[in-house]
């Protein structure tokens, strides 16, 4: 094969990589817009509601306070877990290895290292 054409079919790859990656980010971003989105409409109904009981005062302000930051705190808990869920998915489908994953081969590696090591000092 010759140079040129070598060094093309390596532009390809690399032009593909690059698109591959700007997939990712894509999928990525819509996964996290989706989150807030939903996690925003969520505060703001909650806090609507909570406005209403203590105009009616079926709380107090403080109370209502303590309240939606409780709830407010909650939900953003449950928010990230789940945006970790979908995130996970995503990068799962898309054969991405996990933190974990890496950290498993890490381990192997050393003890691959170790191994080879004391077979060199054998």
């Amino acid at each position: 094969m010759p140079r040129e054409a070598k060094i093309e079919e390596m532009k390809e790859v690399d032009e593909m990589e690059e698109e591959e990656r700007n997939r990712f980010f894509q999928v990525a971003r819509k996964v996290v817009l989706a989150g807030f989105g939903a996690v925003g409409l969520a505060q703001d109904e909650l806090e609507e509601f909570i406005n209403r009981l203590v105009e009616r005062g079926e709380i107090a302000e403080k109370d209502a306070r303590k309240l939606m930051h409780e709830v407010t705190d909650k939900r953003r808990k449950t928010a990230e877990k789940a945006m970790d869920k979908r995130l996970d998915e995503v990068l799962e489908r898309m054969n991405v290895p996990s933190k974990t994953d890496i950290e498993a081969l890490s381990h192997k590696i050393t003890a691959l290292t170790h191994k080879v090591d004391e077979l060199k000092k054998a």
